[in-house]
């Protein structure tokens, strides 16, 4: 595990030459996101961001990049609205960004939020943290990787649970849409899974691109209460008195969850040319230091869950990946 000390050494070393000088931000106008584009800002490098986001963060978005302009006015700012729960929106935002780039160093993927509430559609029928946390980013590396790999060191890094991976999955309802499969349990769970194994084969389809599913660990975003909670609800109340005090208590600072996710984004211990690194490669599900999926806790511990991730492999992963093409083939 590299220590804090040497992740912030490893930072240090990020230069125009090895920072992401394109990069793509999907859930950067708050959340983990936001705190990893100030800290990549703060490193003086020239970069182009992309931050993608709703019509009602757009101002807030607008007074922090000039507030990080103000920091470093080699960083330039691109805002992109856009309601990315759909897949049309995703598919629409997608078509800018190709319109005006010819290649991308980094797609960082963090939409979503703990489903909390009872389940909540999309008008396109979608369970909506499920969309946001699998379909639409899926979405986004599929119609963005002709650029990625037109980049001399492209990663793919989408937060949520990477490492913590059990060996079964729900096959039989992969959408939870039968009675009694929801839950805020079920949900998160669900869709931690199938973010590893839809990376895992994109990995494996397209090992030009470094992919990393990473698990922040506990970092105070706001996010319990971004979900459809009654506050007046007795889950509303446990959020108040139970999660909301356990998250501020247990929470990294904001600014060590940064510079850990600000490693994982330009290290050359994830596979790639990234930063150097002198100390130990991580391992990715193929258990080699390059090609395949990197799955990273807060830490900046990878572990290739070889035994778990081989069994979803062999026995969830095709069915999985077929219901995916079939969600998204209409907005490919």
């Amino acid at each position: 595990m590299p220590s804090l000390k040497e992740i912030r050494a490893a930072n240090a070393l990020i230069n125009d030459a090895t920072a992401p000088r394109v990069s793509v931000w999907v859930g950067g106008t708050s959340g983990v996101g936001k705190l990893t584009i100030k800290a990549l800002v703060e490193t003086g490098v020239s970069v182009r961001i992309y931050i993608v986001g709703r019509k009602s963060s757009e101002e807030r978005t607008k007074t922090f990049t000039q507030e990080l302009n103000a920091i470093n006015p080699k960083a330039e700012f691109v805002w992109i609205e856009g309601e990315v729960s759909l897949l049309a929106e995703t598919k629409r935002v997608c078509e800018v960004i190709r319109s005006k780039e010819s290649s991308i160093d980094l797609l960082f993927l963090s939409t979503g939020y703990a489903p909390l509430g009872t389940r909540e559609e999309t008008s396109e029928g979608l369970e909506i943290c499920q969309s946001l946390e699998y379909y639409t980013r899926i979405l986004f590396i599929i119609h963005l990787l002709p650029l990625l790999q037109k980049a001399e060191s492209p990663r793919v890094v989408s937060v949520l649970g990477g490492g913590l991976e059990r060996s079964s999955v729900n096959t039989d309802d992969i959408d939870l849409k039968k009675p009694g499969s929801f839950s805020s349990t079920t949900g998160q769970i669900q869709y931690c899974h199938l973010n590893s194994i839809g990376l895992d084969w994109l990995a494996n389809e397209h090992p030009d691109v470094t992919f990393m599913h990473t698990w922040p660990g506990w970092v105070n975003t706001g996010n319990v209460r971004r979900g459809n909670v009654d506050p007046n609800s007795w889950m509303g109340w446990i959020i108040w008195l139970v999660l909301e005090p356990l998250i501020k208590t247990f929470s990294m600072r904001d600014e060590d969850s940064a510079q850990r996710n600000l490693f994982q984004c330009t290290s050359a211990a994830f596979g790639g040319h990234g930063v150097p690194w002198e100390g130990k490669p991580g391992l990715s599900t193929l258990k080699k230091p390059e090609g395949g999926l990197f799955l990273v806790n807060y830490k900046g511990d990878c572990t290739p869950n070889a035994k778990n991730m081989a069994t979803l492999r062999e026995k969830a992963q095709s069915k999985i990946w077929a219901h995916t093409q079939s969600i998204l083939e209409p907005y490919l």
